[in-house]
């Protein structure tokens, strides 16, 4: 690594072989264990073995089995060079914006696994289950104190599940003041695609509100836009142009004072835990995306978690089940009462999520909170002093917040388009950054590295993308519009991919007949 007279990390003059993670895109492609297997043998030898009709209940198999017999060799070797094929936060960093892919610590594995937390069963009784409980209750209360809001809803399985639950709950709120006929809900162009999605799937119309030539939403725009039925206004801060909304205290006085509710979309609340409280700000329901700021995996292997919290406005309305503390320790409240949205899920949640969640913040404590916050904006703005005077930023002159935004006025004539400019990426072991989106910027490339990522592996990065832009601008079209070369598959049509997947393997024979 050396370093330029701007004392901006640059690429060596000849590159070097490709390290981990670029090694796994070397491999050559890798057959299906159908294509690879023998038909005619078997790895194991069984004895032939009758078995009578009446054993199978008239069930018995009339076609050959028609599994691939391979040697253990084969097989041990096939899962691994799949393995090796993962790209994961464990072997590099995930530059995607607005999707904050930080490293899980293992600690939170580890309690995770734990017994009485892997184990337990939602159907189990109470009496069994107080640690569980008093897990959700511990969680739940320093949500509410991160946030500065009165109540939570721990139940949403997700983001855009939070959405919709906080979505609901103001509905709930219209319709015991007998303001039902509220049906707008005011959206920033620049939002998250479910921020208008939910809306809409609620019944309520969408009505979008242009960010101003900051990126940010003027309070004069909101006013302009509000009238006797409009329900709501959902804003996202930081908001997905990597910017936080200097007029949101003002906004939500306004949306207050029409007799609205402010529903903030906290996708990005990993950029200030612990340093801003949404409540403060005037919010009334934001969701939490446990993975996102609390490191638990996105998914989980299964549900995620997108906890709601909810200001003393909205807290009657929040859903059922919820945690309650009794005289006999922690009870679970399934039953809605007059005011409760009612019930959005079956059971009370993704336990596993909620360990992991709440391992990482006492783990942390309040002041490592809001270090880790401070460290995704610096370095956000570490990689925007490092490219922008080759990349383009559509809002310049001001400091981002946890991501970083660049449009593609810097690739203008030269024949490579931020698609071919992320699939260069791949060549050189990175995986792409957020492409496209937001909408409002014109072939965006959105950069977040999370406070997860050292100034070594950020050095790294920012020389790749140097490099690439060098070489775009400097004419090499080619490396861009053909790439990734590296990579067992080159161009995919993931359109196409995507509407007609092909999920079932025929053999050859079958497919002919």
């Amino acid at each position: 690594m050396t370093m330029n007279a701007t004392g901006r990390p640059t690429a060596p003059t000849s590159a070097p072989a490709p390290s981990s993670p670029a090694d796994a895109a070397l491999l050559p492609a890798e057959a299906l264990l159908f294509e690879i297997g023998d038909r005619d043998h078997s790895g194991v030898d069984l004895p032939d073995l009758e078995v009578g009709d009446e054993r199978l209940a008239g069930l018995r198999r009339k076609t050959p089995l028609d599994l691939p017999g391979l040697t253990e060799p084969e097989a041990m070797r096939h899962y691994v060079r799949l393995s090796r094929r993962n790209y994961s936060i464990d072997s590099g960093m995930y530059p995607l914006g607005s999707c904050t892919m930080k490293h899980n610590p293992r600690l939170n594995e580890k309690m995770a696994r734990l017994p009485g937390f892997a184990d337990v069963h939602p159907l189990q009784p109470v009496a069994t289950v107080q640690g569980a409980l008093g897990v959700i209750e511990e969680l739940a209360h320093w949500l509410m104190e991160l946030t500065n809001t009165s109540a939570v809803a721990m139940s949403p399985k997700a983001g855009a599940h939070g959405e919709l639950c906080g979505m609901m709950a103001i509905r709930a709120a219209h319709a015991a003041n007998g303001q039902s006929h509220r049906d707008v809900v005011l959206v920033p162009e620049s939002a998250h695609g479910t921020n208008p999605a939910t809306a809409a799937f609620l019944g309520y119309k969408v009505r979008s509100i242009d960010a101003n030539a900051n990126g940010t939403v003027d309070v004069a725009a909101v006013k302009a836009a509000i009238d006797d039925n409009v329900a709501a206004i959902m804003l996202t801060n930081p908001n997905t142009c990597g910017l936080f909304e200097p007029e949101i205290i003002e906004i939500a006085e306004a949306i207050h004072e029409a007799g609205a509710y402010f529903y903030c979309d906290g996708a990005n609340f990993n950029a200030i835990m612990g340093v801003v409280r949404p409540g403060d700000l005037g919010i009334d329901a934001m969701h939490i995306n446990l993975h996102k700021t609390f490191s638990t995996p996105h998914g989980g292997g299964g549900p995620g978690a997108g906890p709601v919290v909810l200001s003393q406005a909205l807290a009657p309305f929040a859903p059922v089940p919820f945690v309650r503390r009794s005289g006999d320790g922690l009870e679970l409240v399934e039953h809605p009462d007059a005011t409760s949205l009612g019930r959005l899920t079956a059971f009370h949640g993704q336990m596993g999520m909620y360990v992991r969640a709440l391992t990482y913040m006492l783990s942390h404590g309040k002041d490592g909170l809001a270090q880790a916050a401070r460290d995704a904006v610096l370095n956000a703005n570490y990689i925007k002093a490092g490219l922008d005077d080759l990349f383009t930023a559509p809002f310049d002159g001001q400091p981002v917040m946890h991501e970083v935004l660049f449009d593609d006025s810097f690739l203008k004539g030269t024949g490579v388009s931020t698609l071919d400019f992320a699939k260069a990426m791949i060549d050189e072991g990175f995986h792409p950054m957020t492409m496209y989106f937001p909408l409002v910027v014109h072939g965006a490339m959105l950069i977040e590295p999370t406070e997860s990522e050292s100034r070594q592996t950020l050095d790294a990065f920012i020389a790749t993308m140097r490099e690439l832009a060098e070489d775009a601008v400097a004419g090499n079209a080619e490396r861009f519009t053909a790439a990734p070369i590296r990579a067992p598959l080159a161009r995919l049509d993931e359109t196409r991919a995507a509407r007609q997947p092909r999920l079932i393997w025929r053999h050859e024979k079958t497919e002919a007949s």
